[in-house]
């Protein structure tokens, strides 16, 4: 089966090949900023190209007008940003100030990205000569099949991922793969005209995708209103070009914030909040914070932020709002710090719609198996909660990855849409519902595998007492090899002079 999603750009070699032409030459914490700023002008150009010579050829003189840019969300670049003239200047030693130049053209013309864009390539400490290999590089690069796709966010999380291991350290966890944004935002549906918020919207991938989803509903582009806020200075600064890229107005406030600290939309209530917070975030304030008013299903412990963030997106929902957020498994579990208690009275207060686990290797930069949370305040089904196991679905794309077809999100969404309306029947090592005197059984752990069961396998018709005879008469003959391994493993050391 086909899978639909963005793990494989088609272009991660070129992108790996220019971070190596600039290693050495700059600081590692540097590269990430030089080559997201190249994949921004080249990206942009390109559509804005495509665009040109569509209007080029209409023959109505509108290729100059921004707003018949504008109409088909393509964004307008000015003449001294375009990529036409970076690639002509790539071998001459004013490289660095084109493209700063281009920078500022860009921010002068969009107020909104004013001192977001990086404006370092005319730094003496850059050497022109490989920054103008870097830029035949991404002259070359094709990027026409990655027009609809999260290229910002999955160009940073790739070029995290491998200096993240080569300079072993952990790698950011930011970037949420399409997979995972698909299935919850197919889940949660959102709907024209509704508020959207994301409190660690990383390069603002769930906004993308939920403007998506409604356009292709039927529903109009920019009829939802979105709201997000991130706490890293430079994935604030991306989410801002991702989503300015593609026409998408939001508000992440004025400067990046800790959301804990310093929430930037005190006042609002959302109807979809989607988020994927940091995994197991150590270190986050608690001991600042004890007596915030949004603790209140019980203070989140110090150690770990995870319950933290359930509280504080429940504190930001609308009284028919819903969530839909990234957790590790830990959380379905733990009773560590209070964080079972907490987990409880959340279940208790009957707010837990659904849960599905996740398979592992999703993520670029980690590999630990996640579980989906989707929280109501106003349940279509009272005191019942769905769970998932899709720990067995989606498909590898490559050695490390694994990725949902459209098939496989499809299943999860239309399983919550026949739960919500009732009609769901329980499929063993699928799907099941429980109640909350279910839960409460189960010690009020959320683990999927507690409640579905295992799958059901069909009966091969073979008589018990046969098919025992055929294990023992296999074991036996495993038994026979591995005897024989050993003799020859004997023979081997005592030929170098060692007795075993």
């Amino acid at each position: 089966m086909a899978i639909n999603d963005n793990v494989n750009t088609g272009f991660e070699e070129n992108l790996w090949k220019a971070a190596c032409v600039l290693w050495g030459h700059i600081p590692a914490a540097d590269y990430r900023k030089v080559i997201v700023g190249l994949i921004f002008l080249r990206y942009i150009s390109y559509a804005f190209e495509k665009r040109f010579n569509e209007l080029v050829a209409e023959g109505d003189g509108f290729e100059n007008d921004p707003d018949a840019y504008a109409e088909e969300n393509v964004f307008f670049v000015p003449k001294n940003a375009r990529w036409s003239k970076i690639a002509v200047a790539a071998h001459t030693p004013e490289i660095g100030s084109v493209i700063d130049d281009a920078m500022r053209a860009i921010e002068a013309d969009n107020k909104k990205l004013k001192n977001v864009l990086p404006k370092n390539y005319s730094n003496p400490d850059l050497d022109k000569r490989v920054l103008g290999e870097v830029v035949d590089m991404f002259t070359n690069i094709k990027i026409s099949d990655s027009a609809s796709k999260d290229l910002l966010g999955r160009t940073y999380e790739y070029c995290i991922a491998p200096f993240a291991a080569y300079e072993g350290v952990k790698g950011g966890e930011f970037y949420t793969p399409s997979s995972i944004v698909k299935i919850i935002v197919s889940v949660l549906r959102p709907f024209s005209n509704c508020r959207v918020y994301d409190p660690c919207c990383g390069s603002g991938g769930m906004f993308i995708q939920s403007e998506r989803f409604i356009q292709a509903h039927s529903g109009k582009r920019g009829t939802i209103s979105i709201f997000g806020q991130e706490s890293n200075a430079d994935t604030w600064k991306m989410a801002k070009m991702n989503l300015a890229i593609r026409g998408i107005d939001a508000n992440l406030g004025e400067y990046h914030a800790d959301t804990f600290f310093n929430d930037l939309h005190p006042t609002l209530k959302a109807d979809f909040i989607m988020a994927n917070p940091p995994f197991n975030l150590k270190d986050w304030g608690q001991d600042k914070l004890k007596d915030d008013r949004r603790w209140r299903y019980g203070l989140p412990p110090a150690g770990n932020a995870n319950y933290a963030w359930i509280q504080h997106m429940l504190s930001h929902l609308a009284p028919n709002g819903k969530i839909g957020l990234v957790l590790a498994n830990g959380a379905l579990s733990t009773q560590t710090g209070g964080e079972g208690e907490i987990r409880r009275k959340i279940i208790e207060d009957d707010l837990i719609e659904g849960i599905v686990a996740l398979p592992t290797q999703l993520f670029y930069s980690v590999t630990i198996p996640v579980t989906l949370w989707f929280i109501s305040k106003n349940k279509k089904q009272k005191g019942k909660t769905l769970f998932i196991d899709a720990r067995k679905m989606g498909s590898m794309v490559d050695r490390k990855h694994r990725a949902f077809s459209e098939a496989d999100t499809k299943k999860i969404a239309d399983t919550f849409a026949e739960f919500q309306a009732g009609t769901l029947e329980s499929v063993k090592g699928f799907c099941a519902v429980a109640g909350l005197d279910d839960i409460k059984q189960q010690d009020y752990i959320l683990t999927p595998g507690r409640y579905v069961g295992i799958e059901e396998q069909e009966d091969d018709d073979e008589l018990f007492e046969e098919k025992m005879q055929r294990l023992v008469d296999e074991l036996s003959n495993m038994f026979s090899k591995s005897h024989a391994l050993e003799d020859k493993i004997r023979d081997n050391l005592a030929a170098i002079g060692y007795d075993l």
